[in-house]
């Protein structure tokens, strides 16, 4: 395994030091429970560790992680002991500014697609063509996304009320 690091060598290490906090972020934001994100966290990385094709780019690689990470934490919200509804973990909160917790609260109330598209595109810097790519969607569809996310976080922050007072 050693002698070819480029097929089963690969540098756990180095992706964690990289990846590590995003792959977090993103299983925070559909599973809202440490125990969970850290199940999910672990098998993302070890998937990582098993994959034998070599990555085109450090862009190709992220995208990847944050794919498989998004796809394991679908599965295990679909999973029949997942579905009851868990409460916010406080340490999901603790890791955003006081000031930002209505907005993290109304962001994890939008549906998933909704949700990544906010994430992908505000936390992480992606674009709409990366975070298209990512998520094996058109960017029309991300920008669609995006759109009703925005509506919906305006109305749920109180936008609405603003709005008739101009």
């Amino acid at each position: 395994m050693a002698d070819n690091p480029g097929q089963y060598g690969r540098d756990v290490s180095a992706a964690l030091d990289k990846y590590a906090d995003t792959v977090r972020r993103i299983c925070f934001l559909h599973l809202r429970q440490r125990a969970d994100v850290e199940d999910v966290f672990q098998e993302v990385f070890l998937q990582y560790l098993q994959r034998k094709e070599a990555f085109e780019s450090e862009e190709h690689e992220k995208a990847w992680l944050l794919r498989v990470a998004i796809n394991r934490c679908k599965d295990l919200v679909k999973s029949f002991w997942h579905n009851r509804v868990d409460p916010l973990d406080d340490e999901m909160m603790a890791m955003v500014p006081a000031e930002s917790h209505e907005i993290l609260d109304a962001v994890l109330r939008l549906p998933p697609s909704e949700r990544n598209a906010v994430y992908l595109f505000y936390y992480e810097g992606y674009s709409v063509t990366e975070i298209a790519r990512v998520q094996n969607q058109k960017a029309n569809t991300v920008y669609s996304h995006l759109h009703r996310a925005r509506k919906r976080l305006y109305r749920q922050l109180g936008g609405l009320e603003h709005e008739e007072d101009d």
